[in-house]
């Protein structure tokens, strides 16, 4: 029996394999342009267990399920043990039993592990407090699709030091470029993560400075869910990190900018940014459905290999 493998951070697959995804995900992206019928998960099931509501996360792997053959069985708090108090080892034993892979989008990074530990199937974090790798895997997607390898080049990070950050982090070491990281002071990153990437990452007080002559820029909502009380402590705190045409005219001049949904016009951009010429946030969104698929594909099936200029 193959070893189980789990994606609960980019982590989890080497460099190449990361490259390997990417590729795979433009190869079957181009097949559904084409209208072909690619169905290698039959009588498949996904487990989506959501404890945390999504608009992306949902449609993209039910969507992606149907569309390799097999079924995403949508599963929330409201109906199952997990939401009585059953222990987490408990419901990844029964569930893993029969399902053939789970997506888990929660709160605490500490479940999908504890999830993962007791589960005989693939276990892919759809988005943690700590990390949000599928979303990287849209965006390492579009970037490639839309500019080509990203390898030495520079992406510019505005806003909280939050999961998605954490995300960015461990793609800049992994997929090789540079993140320059603006957060305000109070929001940084975790240490850990920024340690493990440290060659890869410059934090920066001053946003301007950070996306001086970078190749993409990226930002996300001030407040996430389950922040909602914090909502205008960080309306202050975040005040001066709005990515407007004017923080964009200090990339480079065809540098694109990435949203990971949903956004809010007029607080972390402007309106003018995100419906502008250089915004690749619809492309992106719709990337989620590809990059996904690929790697179900390859947790399930075995991932290609894909030789790759990786960062050190």
């Amino acid at each position: 029996m193959n070893e189980v493998r789990h994606f609960l951070s980019l982590n989890d697959l080497s460099a190449e394999e990361l490259y390997a995804v990417i590729d795979r995900a433009l190869e079957l992206k181009a097949m559904v342009k084409r209208g072909d019928i690619y169905q290698p998960l039959k009588n498949c099931t996904l487990a989506m267990i959501f404890e945390k509501a999504s608009t992306r996360t949902r449609v993209s792997f039910e969507t992606g399920m149907t569309q390799l053959g097999g079924h995403a069985m949508f599963l929330s708090p409201h109906d199952t043990q997990l939401g009585r108090g059953e222990p987490v080892e408990d419901s990844a034993r029964v569930i893993s039993r029969m399902v053939d892979v789970v997506m888990i989008r929660t709160f605490e990074h500490s479940m999908v592990e504890k999830f993962a530990e007791y589960s005989r199937v693939p276990v892919i974090n759809a988005l943690t407090d700590k990390f949000h790798p599928c979303q990287l895997l849209a965006d390492m997607m579009t970037w490639i699709e839309q500019r080509g390898n990203p390898v030495g080049k520079t992406a510019a990070w505005v806003g909280d030091g939050n999961n998605v950050c954490h995300s960015w982090m461990n793609a800049a070491r992994l997929f090789g470029f540079h993140l320059n990281a603006a957060c305000p002071e109070g929001y940084d990153p975790d240490a850990d993560v920024l340690t493990q990437n440290n060659n890869h990452v410059t934090m920066f007080r001053d946003p301007t400075e950070a996306v001086k002559n970078a190749d993409v820029v990226i930002t996300d909502t001030w407040a996430s869910m389950g922040q909602e009380d914090e909502k205008q402590a960080r309306l202050q705190a975040f005040a001066d990190y709005q990515v407007t045409e004017d923080v964009m005219a200090l990339a480079k001049q065809h540098a694109l900018f990435m949203h990971c949904l949903p956004a809010y016009r007029g607080m972390e951009v402007a309106n003018e940014v995100i419906e502008g010429p250089q915004s690749v946030v619809w492309d992106e969104a719709e990337n989620r459905l590809h990059a996904q698929k690929a790697l179900v594909e390859g947790l399930m099936l075995g991932f290609a290999t894909h030789q790759v200029e990786a960062a050190a």
